[in-house]
């Protein structure tokens, strides 16, 4: 269990504790096929620190051990029409905006593979080669006649053979405990390559303080960065940073960098990250409050569901209905949710189509970024269906 009185990025003692959670699931992404295993899932504590000298943010009570990425979980985000042009487009961004081409590309936490096989198949990615790195991996290990390599490991020291041009970690640091570590060991397995690319892409905790996303705090991501302190954590782990910038409507920070024997940051203001935390704990109970009363009012005119199983429909579901009493069900695009329960509440998860049997009336919309997706989906089953933004468009 980690305890730290120390920041696990830059090692300050000036940390302070902003927001605490009790007994929250410690996975959001888990496929469950019955309310008894949804209401049985693995809980633990949400301590959230910022640390006042870098900006970065982690969980203080954060147990690994309870961490368990298996068969059944799944955070698979491109049936969405959206998502995946969105990925298509950050995909052409590395292979043609940033000339990744006939490139060894390595991709660490690459899940079930897909962006680092559209990295090979993408117009101008035929000649680059993938090596794919994930404990939890599932799959063929080789694909396009060999082009594509997965390993059901870890990326580090021991992988000094196949060499890497390129780097590419998605949505991976905001899970480990000691991301400063991660960092190290990418760049001591690229070795004295000070040509070799580096691109991580990671969500914003300023995006999450600013727009009172309360339920885009979890277990699942014990460290959080900033700007400031992405940029810090890379220049301390010895890379020099070329890029970071916002993506996906603000939510996600995108960081280019290449090693160096005496890594250097991008300057920001770490005090603002401070006083939006600040603000964040003295008006976080005011926030849950508004969205039980909201939902309450809508529960009185019509039934209720949340659009999103995902990490983002499982918080606000634990956070404002624990008890189901609210929220009718969750309706979800992903095939291998639809007919399961979400973890820590059990609400019932369904496809769109079963919206009209559900007699639902209100949508709440978990990500504002999937609004025209889902208005225009809503409007060919379901017309007249009131559907509300979390977050401001």
């Amino acid at each position: 269990m980690r305890t730290e009185s120390l920041c696990p990025c830059c090692s300050s003692k000036d940390i302070h504790t902003f927001l605490s959670r009790r007994g929250v699931p410690v996975h959001q992404n888990l496929v469950l096929c019955s309310k008894k295993q949804a209401l049985a899932v693995t809980r633990g504590d949400l301590e959230l620190a910022v640390c006042q000298s870098c900006g970065f943010i982690f969980n203080i009570a954060f147990d690994a051990s309870k961490m368990e990425y298996g068969a059944d979980y799944d955070n698979l985000q491109i049936c969405s029409g959206m998502f995946s042009e969105y990925i298509d487009a950050l995909a052409n961004s590395i292979v043609q905006g940033a000339k990744i081409q006939d490139c060894q590309i390595v991709e660490v936490g690459c899940g079930k593979g897909f962006f680092l096989k559209k990295l090979l198949t993408i117009e101008g990615g035929e000649k680059n080669k993938g090596y794919g790195f994930d404990p939890s991996y599932e799959g063929d290990v080789t694909d396009l006649d060999g082009r594509l390599q997965y390993f059901r490991e870890f990326y580090g020291p021991n992988c000094t053979d196949i060499r890497a041009d390129v780097v590419v970690c998605r949505h991976v640091v905001e899970h480990h405990p000691s991301p400063i570590e991660l960092l190290r060991s990418i760049r001591l397995t690229l070795g004295g390559s000070s040509q070799a690319r580096v691109f991580f892409e990671t969500p914003c905790a300023k995006w999450i303080l600013r727009n009172n996303a309360i339920w885009d705090f979890f277990y699942e991501h014990c460290s959080l960065f900033t700007e400031e302190s992405l940029s810090n954590a890379f220049a301390l782990a010895g890379f020099s940073v070329e890029k970071i910038k916002h993506t996906f409507g603000g939510q996600y920070l995108w960081l280019e960098a290449r090693p160096q024997e005496e890594g250097n940051a991008i300057k920001g203001s770490v005090g603002e990250t401070s006083e939006l935390a600040n603000i964040f704990s003295q008006k976080e109970a005011q926030f849950k409050r508004t969205w039980f009363e909201k939902i309450k009012t809508l529960k009185s005119s019509g039934k209720v569901a949340l659009w999103g199983a995902g990490a983002k429909g499982v918080t606000f579901a634990n956070l404002i209905d624990p008890e189901e009493r609210l929220i009718d069900c969750v309706v979800d695009i992903n095939p291998n949710k639809q007919k399961g329960f979400l973890p820590g509440t059990g609400h019932p998860i369904i496809e769109p189509r079963e919206l009209k049997n559900f007699k639902i009336e209100h949508v709440i919309l978990m990500n504002p970024n999937y609004w025209d997706e889902v208005q225009k989906l809503l409007n060919h089953l379901y017309s007249g269906i009131n559907l509300i933004a979390c977050e401001e468009r």
